[in-house]
């Protein structure tokens, strides 16, 4: 039978319980490891990546890469990236192709596309991918990309901008944070890519500095974390030759989009509200907790340019009549049902009262897992809880205590 009729004949098969029937189902396809690892990769790509999912004859050699790969969200949000970077962009050279998710977004917006990847075994799985896709407008190349190797890569392909994604696993298999540590490169190679090219943009890990890497490359024009789904998934850098002025610091939340102030950047930063020692949560008042995106990007006072207080300097929640509508897609927000101190008495009357609700602690002797063991409450099933009380144990600098805030979780409109 043709490939995609066998995947989507045994779409829903137990994984190991199909290997060990090699004899019995390896004659109905051409090649059933092959048929074995895309059945698993599938799975991953269903809601992650749901149009390639629908096609069921794309070929997925490595499991790995169906791991590590992009969202179609976060690939468009790249493509998006990209194509802002540029006046009237045309080319676009992916040059750590992968499992080829971006390269499909920047396809989408470019006119041409260069894919090249390492692995000569990906690459011939990427392109056989993007005909299936309808994609006609993507070259594909299998080099290594170090030192030296770029020219033979590009050949008589010339890019408007470069796209590069370091790999972040050691041999061993343990994740890399350091632009060093990754693979290729990217601090060897960047005078050859600037060289060869006016802009580079550059994924890296959610866990490197910010800081520290502007510094390490010198030339950002623009910083990018990238939240989706709860989580932070990535962290952009658009770097330009000869780029020596401010940078912007933009934070993505899920579709929502705020630019503020880098290290660099020239615009002012929102400074903490001059009454924060006196900020004092109140029941009735709401209270707003940041997303993953404004906390990775350490826009800790950018919501106090909104009216909020902030309990504390190291307390990154904040307290006000209302959350404004621009600041509500980066965060949760809470109406503040009641606000006790922190001691036995509390703590037994709160995990009497609300014995489901979710448990956080900021700024405080205690673990969340450990303020909740002492309200003797159950630990939520996932990161992503919807039950509708939220414990917050705080330390308030008004006052110098801490206390237990008991909230509701608020559903705004985004």
């Amino acid at each position: 039978m043709e490939f995609g009729e066998f995947i989507l004949a045994h779409d829903t098969d137990d994984l190991a319980s199909l290997a060990l029937s090699r004899s019995r189902f390896a004659a109905q396809v051409d090649d059933f490891d092959l048929a074995l690892t895309t059945l698993e990769v599938r799975r991953k790509l269903r809601t992650k990546v749901p149009q390639w999912w629908a096609v069921p004859s794309l070929h997925y050699p490595f499991r790995l890469s169906g791991e590590q790969c992009s969202s179609a969200e976060t690939a468009r949000y790249k493509a998006a990236v990209a194509l802002s970077a540029l006046a009237s962009p045309t080319t676009l050279a992916d040059l750590t192709g992968g499992l080829g998710v971006d390269t499909w977004a920047f396809a989408q917006e470019f006119g041409e596309v260069l894919y090249n990847e390492m692995r000569p075994e990906l690459a011939a799985a990427a392109e056989f991918n993007f005909l299936e896709l309808g994609l006609r407008n993507v070259a594909v190349r299998s080099r290594e990309l170090r030192p030296g190797t770029l020219t033979d890569i590009l050949g008589d392909f010339r890019p408007d901008i470069l796209f590069l994604d370091p790999a972040r696993r050691s041999g061993d298999g343990r994740k890399m944070f350091r632009l060093e540590d990754c693979q290729p490169d990217v601090l060897q190679l960047l005078p050859e890519l600037l060289s060869a090219c006016p802009r580079v943009l550059l994924k890296l890990s959610p866990m490197a500095d910010i800081t520290l890497v502007c510094m390490q490359l010198g030339c950002v024009k623009q910083v990018h974390v990238v939240a989706a789904e709860g989580e932070c998934k990535e962290l952009l850098l658009l770097l330009e030759r000869d780029c020596e002025g401010p940078y912007s610091l933009t934070v993505y939340e899920s579709g929502s989009v705020a630019t503020i102030a880098g290290e660099r950047g020239d615009a002012p930063k929102p400074s903490l509200c001059d009454s924060l020692s006196s900020a004092t949560p109140a029941a009735g008042t709401v209270l707003f907790e940041p997303g993953k995106a404004l906390l990775k990007a350490g826009a800790f006072d950018w919501p106090c340019g909104f009216g909020l207080q902030k309990l504390g300097r190291h307390t990154h929640l904040y307290v006000g009549e209302a959350v404004p509508e621009a600041l509500r897609p980066f965060g949760k927000c809470y109406q503040i049902l009641e606000v006790l101190p922190l001691d036995k008495h509390s703590l037994k009357t709160v995990g009497q009262n609300y014995p489901q609700a979710d448990v956080t602690a900021r700024n405080i002797p205690l673990t969340s897992d450990q303020l909740r063991a002492k309200l003797q409450g159950k630990k939520p099933p996932s990161a992503a809880s919807s039950r509708p009380v939220h414990v917050f144990g705080v330390h308030l600098d008004a006052r110098q205590e801490n206390l237990l805030l008991v909230c509701q979780k608020l559903v705004v409109a985004n």
